[in-house]
């Protein structure tokens, strides 16, 4: 039975957990728990998303007060009507979502598609059916709580004024709506965010770029492993990434991006990230007894505080880490305190302020000088956030080529440091600059250089510090690694060539280890590297 708390055209507010264990007494008479009114098309209701999260002290003392008020509180909703909603209407296609999210796929007339994102989440899918009534399932979805309802609401225009993409959600309200067809059972007398389905041809929404192709994760991920003719715009990703910490939105593994292309004047398509699914911003968890305890556990369940504390930036970004090493490896701490100190200008606080006044006007006066609050403090101690982030990722690099050749160098760049380049090998040219980074053994104690596919070059110019740990693994392709003849026999170095001998050419001296080793099928190809770090 659906949980929600309806106003109906008569007056009765009826709140509905599991059967309807509640019945709020107005002037008109009682309409019936059993079935939700019937709703004319074009009409709207008041709605609450949740009232059964709204529990006793005793139990907000030990598994937190969360957004229990908000999601009890009722906001006015239009209802969502799937003939007129676009031009030709919406036709449902598809039921999917995540262990948490209900979502429902819809197309217009031209192809476009839409999704309806259930507010209201249940956790409990992911554990088994026999656990999914009892206790455990009760209090897991008891926790739905720890999110604000609505906080998805007002990420777009905070996204807007920061240079980020963003979807545009619309909150809706789905009732027994013959239209939705096979899908109505499951889908009808609920709250949805109504939002573009970032995918295809997204040339009329601005808030895409007005990129014509739109691409997933994965796509875009074995694209730029394959070939170096796709890239990144990496400071566009680290700019998503600190707006992410901005929120506190600590769920971004990779299904959460989509991809804006853009083809470039060389041929070189680049791809700008547009995050999706925020339910996670704005994470509310430590603030009962037990929630807290468990959070000292599972440090990645950072909660949405006025502060973000230098030792939890590792734990809120530990989900999307496998990305941020490979797509970030280039950039410097002065890029990530270029951008940090740019986004803390253009989110400003009368940004901020005008933001907030998307929520219904009841949300706001519950939720408004708290977020106001944290946002601004939030804001102000991004530059400090960056640097942090920046010193992270920092400690341990892994460099990837592709599976085209590439040429890697490494050289000595002054007193405790090291320069790798990276060049686009060709026949016909000069080799063409992939990237590039000078590292400081302050801040990175090993670096990892990977081949992939393609007959590769690794060249030693010169033995960088021997507090810098080097791995050099060549992967699939026949490779040359070579050092300087001229380069002293007698300086110590911690270069270790990782050597699969499948008819590479060594040309070292006995400062270079060598060690044999057998790379697993596939390990240390594009494939192999997509697999390995949960890219795809």
């Amino acid at each position: 039975m659906p949980l929600y708390c309806l106003l109906t055209p008569q007056g009765r507010l009826v709140s509905c957990l599991s059967g309807a264990l509640m019945l709020y007494s107005c002037s008109a008479p009682a309409a019936s728990s059993s079935a939700p009114p019937v709703i004319a098309p074009d009409s709207t209701v008041q709605v609450a998303a949740g009232p059964q999260y709204l529990r006793g002290p005793v139990h907000q003392f030990f598994w937190g007060r969360h957004y229990r008020k908000i999601w009890a509180e009722p906001v006015r909703a239009p209802v969502l009507n799937l003939r007129t909603a676009v031009p030709g209407g919406l036709t449902p296609i598809q039921e999917g979502g995540s262990f948490q999210t209900k979502n429902l796929r819809l197309v217009d007339r031209n192809g476009v598609q839409y999704v309806l994102r259930s507010v209201d989440k249940d956790a409990t899918k992911a554990l088994p059916p026999r656990l999914q009534n009892g206790p455990i399932g009760k209090l897991m979805k008891d926790q739905t709580s720890v999110i604000h309802p609505y906080g998805a609401y007002i990420v777009p225009p905070l996204a807007e004024a920061a240079g980020i993409y963003s979807t545009n959600p619309r909150l809706v309200y789905v009732a027994d709506d013959p239209a939705l067809g096979k899908f109505r059972k499951s889908f009808a007398n609920a709250l949805y965010l109504l939002e573009e389905r970032p995918e295809g041809d997204q040339s009329l929404v601005s808030s895409f770029g007005h990129s014509a192709k739109v691409e997933s994760s994965r796509k875009v991920f074995t694209n730029i492993r394959y070939r170096p003719d796709y890239e990144i715009d990496t400071r566009q990703y680290l700019r998503s990434r600190l707006f992410d910490m901005w929120l506190g939105d600590w769920s971004r593994r990779e299904d959460q991006w989509r991809w804006a292309s853009f083809l470039t004047p060389d041929g070189t398509t680049r791809y700008r990230a547009i995050p999706r699914d925020r339910d996670h911003a704005f994470f509310k968890f430590d603030d009962g007894f037990l929630t807290k305890i468990i959070s000292w556990v599972k440090s990645n369940y950072q909660s949405f505080h006025k502060e973000i504390r230098l030792s939890d930036v590792e734990g809120l970004n530990r989900a999307a880490e496998p990305m941020d090493k490979t797509l970030l490896v280039y950039l410097t701490a002065d890029d990530f305190r270029q951008v940090a100190d740019s986004m803390r200008h253009q989110l400003s606080d009368a940004v901020i302020k005008k933001s907030l006044t998307v929520w219904p006007a009841n949300i706001y006066k519950l939720s408004g000088a708290e977020f106001e609050e944290k946002l601004r403090s939030r804001r102000d101690q991004l530059p400090m956030v960056a640097a942090k982030f920046y010193e992270l990722l920092s400690r341990d690099i892994e460099l990837p080529g592709t599976d085209k050749p590439e040429r890697f160098v490494i050289e000595p760049a002054g007193e405790g440091k090291v320069r790798v380049r990276v060049y686009q090998q060709h026949m016909q040219h000069a080799d063409s600059l992939s990237g590039q980074r000078v590292f400081d053994v302050s801040q990175t104690r090993s670096i990892k250089l990977y081949g992939l596919g393609g007959d590769d070059i690794f060249e030693l110019e010169g033995l960088p510090d021997k507090r810098f740990a080097i791995g050099i693994y060549d992967g699939a392709g026949q490779d040359i690694i070579r050092q300087k003849l001229d380069t002293p026999s007698d300086i110590e170095t911690s270069v270790t060539v990782f050597d699969s001998g499948d008819g590479n050419t060594l040309n070292l001296s006995k400062a270079i280890k060598i060690e044999p080793y057998q790379p697993r099928a596939n390990e240390f190809d594009a494939a192999g590297w997509l697999l390995r770090h949960r890219l795809f």
